[in-house]
């Protein structure tokens, strides 16, 4: 029983493999030089286009079975020249298919709008901008929508300090909140470096109620 279990998984898996081979190739031929890299790994098929193609590439994917529209990030590459890859995730409910779709963008060069293809992108490239800094034009709304007013970078950024430039406290003399420069007091600056699963080697407070 397990044997055949086992089988029918193998099964599933190449079929699947096959449908997304499948997937690739007709992606290719349809948005010919826009395709600039398509490939599976661990069962997922991932398509990276021109960013000049964006907008046309999600398109002809929307109408040929990806209308389902999951969700839009960003990953940053600091030492790469064009530092960010846009990312799509889409799903095709039909065929129960779901692609990655990437581009590559900059600090200053915008990618276009997703919006008109998919409204639901709206908060996304939003959240984007405003965690990474990828600009995108045509965008009906662009401004930040986690960080505060004024925030000065982007906080998921690789090189952003994990600190921030700024903490923020309620002056009671002038009150209101204030932002000043970060300051990390010196207690916080004492680690041990153990590693979490290890544990610390000497009584927490409260441990002692474990020893009674």
């Amino acid at each position: 029983m397990a044997n055949e279990q086992n089988a029918a998984a193998v099964d599933h898996a190449a079929v699947l493999r096959d449908q997304l081979q499948a997937l690739s190739a007709r992606i290719s031929a349809g948005l010919g030089a826009a395709v600039l890299s398509a490939d599976i790994a661990y069962d997922e098929l991932t398509v990276v286009v021109d960013a000049a193609q964006w907008i046309p590439s999600l398109t002809f994917l929307r109408d040929n079975g990806f209308i389902c529209f999951i969700d839009l990030t960003a990953v940053d590459w600091p030492a790469r020249e064009k530092r960010f890859d846009v990312v799509v995730h889409l799903l095709d409910p039909k065929a129960n298919l779901r692609i990655r779709v990437k581009c590559h963008a900059d600090e200053t060069q915008p990618v276009e709008s997703s919006v008109n293809v998919w409204p639901a992108a709206d908060w996304f490239e939003r959240e984007a901008y405003d965690m990474y800094g990828v600009l995108f034009s045509g965008h009906p709304d662009l401004r930040r929508m986690l960080t505060d007013y004024g925030f000065d970078g982007h906080p998921l950024r690789k090189d952003f300090p994990m600190s921030g430039y700024v903490e923020v406290r309620y002056d009671d003399a002038q009150k209101r909140v204030v932002y000043e420069p970060t300051r990390l007091s010196q207690e916080y600056r004492s680690f041990d470096f153990l590693s979490p699963w290890e544990a610390a080697q000497y009584e927490l407070p409260g441990d002692e109620k474990a020893t009674k």
